[in-house]
């Protein structure tokens, strides 16, 4: 079973591109996901974790996503590898967007939208996620 669900802040609005061969939106983004424990005295650590989102997902993604805001993601882990034009090979892990969920407390604005809600499906609900005002960001 390969299964992933993160909840995070966007380091960055997400970034869209299409596939040479058939012209597929993918967004790509990053999250930085707050670690669960904190030794005393230091600082909260985070991990920055890469996530694409294709084809409608992708487009919710891009057009609704912004820096800053804290998203909820469910999908898949994905290791892929290529070589660049002088041969060096490269190595990537990232999460697979499967499903995508706004997690800012309500008075931030669109708690429990999703790509579901707003494309129609009916699929999965939106869980409603509470999160304090005074979470900083990790970046």
């Amino acid at each position: 079973m390969n299964k992933v669900i993160l909840m995070g802040r966007l380091t960055r609005d997400p970034e869209v591109r299409y596939t040479q061969t058939n012209n597929t939106l993918v967004a790509s983004f990053s999250l930085a996901v707050n670690r669960r424990f904190v030794r005393q005295g230091e600082e909260r650590q985070a991990d920055f974790i890469n996530i694409v989102a294709w084809s409608k997902l992708g487009e919710f993604c891009s057009k609704y996503f912004k820096k800053g805001q804290q998203v909820g993601v469910i999908g898949r882990i994905q290791t892929r590898t290529w070589d660049d034009e002088q041969g060096a090979k490269h190595y990537v892990t990232e999460v697979v967007a499967e499903e995508a969920y706004f997690a800012d407390s309500k008075r931030d604005g669109e708690a429990g939208a999703s790509f579901e809600n707003t494309f129609g499906s009916a699929a999965s609900q939106s869980p409603e996620f509470e999160i304090s005002s005074n979470d900083d960001l990790p970046f």
